[in-house]
């Protein structure tokens, strides 16, 4: 039998957005659950890994503002800094601020029904859970889809291919290839 959680809110997605909304809906007291796809929290910076990933922006731009001591806490190493840092960054925000006992990781989010009746949410997750809110907050960002290149006859290429946003996180060897 099925359990159901619930929670003042659901957030989908943990990266800087899902992050950021679970410190503000603590602030004024609600109870949440951040539900993350993937096994780290980070967000684009978690799935794009490729060689060479970097903010295009300064680091600076990524920085939280909500905490003045936080500001203080982090030093950039990079004028522009490189996925691996960004990564260190968020992680140390989410230690710093004890988000961590509210994220829940693995938890693909099936579908999110609102019932006008009761004024309620209910998120469902591919493994079955299923979590009820009041409200529902969709930190999913813009580049969480990879979107696969229309090239004509892709779906015949025998070899390997890789995607930026789903790189593999033990890397790829090349040697060899062209």
């Amino acid at each position: 039998m099925t359990t159901t959680s619930h929670f003042d809110a659901v957030v989908v997605g943990a990266g800087f957005a899902g992050l950021y909304q679970l410190y503000s809906l603590r602030k004024i007291g609600m109870t949440a659950r951040v539900l993350e796809a993937g096994d780290g929290i980070g967000g684009t910076w978690f799935w794009n890994r490729y060689p060479g990933a970097r903010c295009d922006v300064e680091s600076l731009d990524y920085s939280y503002s909500f905490s003045e001591e936080l500001q203080q806490e982090w030093n950039w190493t990079e004028r522009y800094a490189p996925q691996s840092e960004i990564i260190k960054y968020i992680n140390y925000v989410a230690d710093r601020f004890d988000l961590r006992k509210d994220i829940q990781l693995s938890s693909s989010v099936c579908s999110c029904i609102f019932d006008e009746r009761t004024s309620t949410w209910t998120t469902t997750t591919v493994n079955g859970e299923k979590f009820t809110s009041q409200y529902m907050v969709m930190a999913t960002g813009c580049l969480s889809i990879p979107q696969s290149p229309k090239f004509q006859g892709l779906e015949n290429f025998k070899g390997k291919w890789y995607h930026s946003a789903d790189w593999p996180r033990e890397g790829v060897d090349f040697t060899g290839k062209r």
